[in-house]
C-alpha cells in the first residue's frame, strides 16, 4: 500500500509537469515575429499561415489545454496519457509498415520470400515489431481485441500471400486510412467525456465554495496538485535540460571560473517566465529548508525531528527571492543582466538562510554551555558550526566586494551577514563564559549583565542598520523613481524592523530598571536570620549566602529574583504580588519602634506582639531591633511544585537573563 502510494504521488506530479513547461513555450512564444518569420520563408504560401488570427487561437486553445491537463484528476490524467501513448504506438506501428514496404519497392522482388534471405531478414523484422506494438496497445488500452490495432499487419499478410508490389502500397495507405478511422470514432464516441467532466467540476466547485469557502478551495487545489513540488520539478528539468545543451554543444570542459559564470548563466535561463520564476522560487525554498534539517540533525541528531520548529521550513528564503525579482523586474532582464542581478539575490537568500541557522543553533549552545553536558561530541559539533556561521558570512561579504564597486546600497546588503558574524560571536562569548563558570564551580558575578549587553551591542547595531535601510530607501523614494511595491516594502519594514523593535526595546530596558529598583528596595537578609531561615533559593537551588527578603518573607538571591522580576510581577512562590507590597524604606536592617518591619507579614506581627525583640548585630555594626522572619522552607511550601517547574527551565540556565525572556529574543 505505502509503495502503490508513493507511485500515484510520482504520476501525480510527473504527468503534470508537461503542462506547466506548455505554458512556459506559450508564454515565450511572440505570435508577431514568429509570422514575420514565416513571410520571409517558403511557408508563405501555405493557407494555414496566411491567417494571424487562426495562430492567436490556437494559442489561446494551448492555455486553456495546458489549464485542463494541470487540473484534471490523476485518474483522468492517466487514462488520457495511456490514449496519447496509444496513438503513438499505432503511429510507430504505421511508420514500421511504410519502411518494410518501401525496401520491399526498392528490392524488387516479388518471388516467394524463403528464397530470397534479406526479404525474409525484413519481414521477421517488421512481423516482430508489428506483434510487439498490437500487443503494447491491448495492454495498455486494457482489451483483448487486439485485431483492433492489427490493420499494420495487413502488408505483411498480402506479401505473404505474394501479392504484386503495387497492391501491398494499396494496402498499406488502406491499413492506414482504418487506423485512423477507428482514432476518430474513439474520438467521437469520447467527444462529451470534457464537457460531463468540467460539468461534474464545477459542481463539486460549487459546492465546496458554498459550504467552506474559496479559502478552503483553494488549500484544497493546492494540496491536491502539489503545487510546491510540482514547480520545484519543472524548473529541475528545465535546468537539467539548459546543462545538457551546454555541455553537449562544447568540447572541452569549461574552467573554474567558467563554471560559477554557466552555473548563474542556466539560472538566468531557466527564469525568464513567471513560471519558470516559481520554480526557482520553491526549489530554492526546499533547498533551504533541505539545509536547515540538515543543520538541526547535524546538532541534535534524529532528537531534532521530535520538535520540530514550523517557523524554519524554508518559504521565507523563497518568499524574498520573489520579491526581491519582482521588485527588480528580474524576468524583464537580458540574460546577461539577469545573471548580474542573480548573484546578488542568491547572496541575500545565502544570507537569510545562514541567520535562520544562526536561530537555530543559538539556544542550541547556550542550552549546552549552561547545562553541564560534558558529552565532547555535542560541544564540537555546535562548536565547529558557530565557528563556520562566523567565517562564512564574513567571507560572503569579502568575495561579493571583489565584484561590485563599495557603495551605500551594496553595504545594506552585505551589513545582513555582517550582523549574522557580530551575532555568532556573541553567542560564542557568552557559551565562553558559561564554560568558564563551569569549570570554577562558582557563579560568575553579574553574569545576567554581560550577557544582556552582548546581546543589546547587537540588536542596538541591528536597529541602526534598519534605520540605514528605511532612511536609504526614503531617500529613493523622494529623490528617485517611486514604485508602490518599493513604498510597500519601506512601510512594512519600517512598521516590523524599525518601530516594533524600538517599542520592544525600550520595553526592555523598562522592565530590567523597574526590576533593579525593586530588588534594591527589599531589605537583605543578615547572617543571622539566613542561619535561622538555613534553605536554598527556590529559583537556582543554590545554598544563599546572600540573600533579600520579599514582603511576604521568602528568601531569593538577589539576582534569581531580579531575574525573575523581568518576566512578572509576583513572588515565585506564593505568587504574591509585589508591585504593590514593595514599601521603600530608609534602612534595610532598621525599622522604628511599633512598625512591622518590610520582611514580617501583618499576620506574624500579631502573632509576636508582646514578645521580646532581639538585638541583632548586623555586618555594618549597626543595631537593629528586628524580629527575625518566620521561617519559610522552599521544600515545604505550597509553591512546590511551580518552583520545581521553574527551575526545570531557569534552574539548568540560571544566567541566561535576558536570553530567556521572551522580549530579548524579538
Amino acid at each position: 500500500i505505502a509503495m502503490k502510494a508513493r507511485v500515484e504521488a510520482v504520476l501525480n506530479v510527473g504527468l503534470r509537469i508537461p503542462s506547466i513547461m506548455l505554458l512556459d513555450v506559450l508564454y515565450r512564444w511572440d505570435v508577431s515575429s514568429f509570422f514575420q518569420k514565416i513571410q520571409r520563408s517558403s511557408l508563405n504560401n501555405n493557407p494555414l499561415f496566411q491567417y494571424k488570427y487562426i495562430a492567436l487561437y490556437l494559442h489561446y486553445v494551448g492555455y486553456i489545454l495546458s489549464l485542463v491537463l494541470l487540473t484534471l484528476p490523476r485518474q483522468h490524467l492517466v487514462q488520457l496519457y495511456l490514449y496519447v501513448l496509444t496513438a503513438f504506438l499505432l503511429f510507430a506501428g504505421h511508420q514500421l509498415s511504410r519502411d518494410y514496404v518501401r525496401g520491399e519497392l526498392d528490392s524488387g522482388y516479388e518471388g516467394p520470400l524463403y528464397l530470397e534471405p534479406l526479404s525474409m531478414n525484413r519481414f521477421t523484422t517488421a512481423l516482430i515489431g508489428q506483434v510487439v506494438v498490437c500487443t503494447l496497445c491491448s495492454c495498455v488500452m486494457q482489451t483483448k481485441q487486439i485485431w483492433l490495432f492489427s490493420a499494420h499487419l495487413l502488408p505483411l499478410v498480402a506479401r505473404l500471400c505474394l501479392v504484386p508490389l503495387e497492391t501491398i502500397v494499396f494496402i498499406n495507405r488502406f491499413a492506414m486510412i482504418f487506423t485512423g478511422l477507428e482514432v476518430l470514432y474513439f474520438i467521437a464516441s469520447n467527444l462529451l467525456v470534457p464537457y460531463n467532466l468540467a460539468k461534474t467540476a464545477y459542481r463539486e466547485l460549487v459546492q465546496v465554495v458554498e459550504v467552506y469557502g474559496l479559502l478552503a478551495l483553494g488549500m484544497s487545489l493546492w494540496n491536491q496538485l502539489v503545487l510546491p513540488v510540482l514547480f520545484m520539478c519543472f524548473w529541475l528539468v528545465l535546468f537539467a535540460l539548459q546543462i545538457y545543451t551546454y555541455f553537449s554543444t562544447r568540447d572541452q570542459p569549461p574552467s573554474r571560473e567558467r563554471l560559477l559564470f554557466l552555473f548563474l548563466t542556466s539560472i538566468a535561463e531557466c527564469c525568464s517566465t513567471p513560471y519558470s520564476l516559481l520554480g526557482l522560487v520553491f526549489t530554492v525554498s526546499f533547498v533551504a529548508l533541505g539545509v536547515l534539517t540538515l543543520c538541526k540533525f547535524y546538532l541534535q541528531g534524529y532528537r531534532a525531528f521530535m520538535n520540530d520548529n514550523t517557523m524554519h521550513r524554508g518559504m521565507t528564503e523563497g518568499i524574498t527571492l520573489l520579491i526581491l525579482a519582482v521588485q527588480t523586474g528580474l524576468i524583464e532582464l537580458q540574460v546577461i543582466h539577469r545573471a548580474f542581478l542573480l548573484s546578488i539575490i542568491l547572496f541575500v537568500v545565502v544570507a537569510s538562510i545562514l541567520q535562520s541557522m544562526l536561530e537555530i543553533a543559538d539556544p542550541i549552545v547556550l542550552a549546552l554551555g549552561a547545562s553541564r553536558d560534558k558529552s565532547l561530541w555535542k560541544h564540537f559539533r555546535a562548536v565547529s558550526l558557530c565557528l563556520f556561521l562566523l567565517v562564512f558570512p564574513a567571507y560572503m561579504a569579502y568575495m561579493i566586494c571583489q565584484f561590485f564597486r563599495m557603495d551605500f546600497w551594496l553595504l545594506i546588503i552585505i551589513s545582513s551577514s555582517i550582523l549574522t558574524s557580530l551575532q555568532v560571536l556573541g553567542t560564542l562569548l557568552i557559551y565562553i563564559l558559561f564554560m568558564v563558570e563551569e569549570f570554577r564551580k562558582a557563579p560568575v558575578e553579574n553574569m545576567d549583565e554581560v550577557i544582556y549587553c552582548v546581546n543589546g551591542t547587537y540588536r542596538l547595531l541591528e536597529f541602526l542598520v534598519a534605520v540605514c535601510v528605511v532612511a536609504y530607501g526614503v531617500s529613493e523614494t523622494l529623490f528617485g523613481e517611486w514604485t508602490v511595491m518599493g513604498s510597500t516594502i519601506i512601510l512594512v519594514h519600517s512598521y516590523y524592523n524599525v518601530w516594533l523593535r524600538a517599542q520592544l526595546g525600550w520595553q526592555s530596558f523598562l522592565l530590567r530598571r523597574d526590576a533593579v529598583h525593586k530588588i534594591q528596595s527589599m531589605p537583605t537578609a543578615s547572617t543571622l536570620q539566613l542561619q535561622q531561615h538555613n534553605d536554598i533559593c527556590s529559583i537556582c537551588f543554590q545554598d544563599m549566602k546572600s540573600a533579600v527578603i520579599t514582603p511576604c518573607s521568602h528568601f531569593f538571591h538577589a539576582a534569581c529574583l531580579k531575574k525573575w522580576l523581568y518576566v512578572q510581577e509576583t513572588c515565585p512562590l506564593c505568587h504574591g504580588q509585589l508591585k504593590s507590597q514593595l514599601q521603600p524604606t530608609s534602612s534595610p536592617g532598621a525599622t522604628t519602634q511599633g512598625t512591622p518591619p518590610a520582611n514580617q507579614n501583618p499576620a506574624e506581627v500579631e502573632q509576636e506582639q508582646g514578645e521580646p525583640q532581639v538585638e541583632l548585630d548586623t555586618e555594618e555594626g549597626t543595631q537593629a531591633k528586628n524580629p527575625p522572619p518566620v521561617k519559610t522552607s522552599a521544600k515545604t511550601e505550597l509553591g512546590t511544585d511551580f518552583c520545581s517547574s521553574l527551575a526545570s527551565q531557569i534552574g539548568p540556565l540560571r544566567y541566561l537573563g535576558g536570553v530567556m525572556c521572551p522580549i530579548h529574543n524579538i
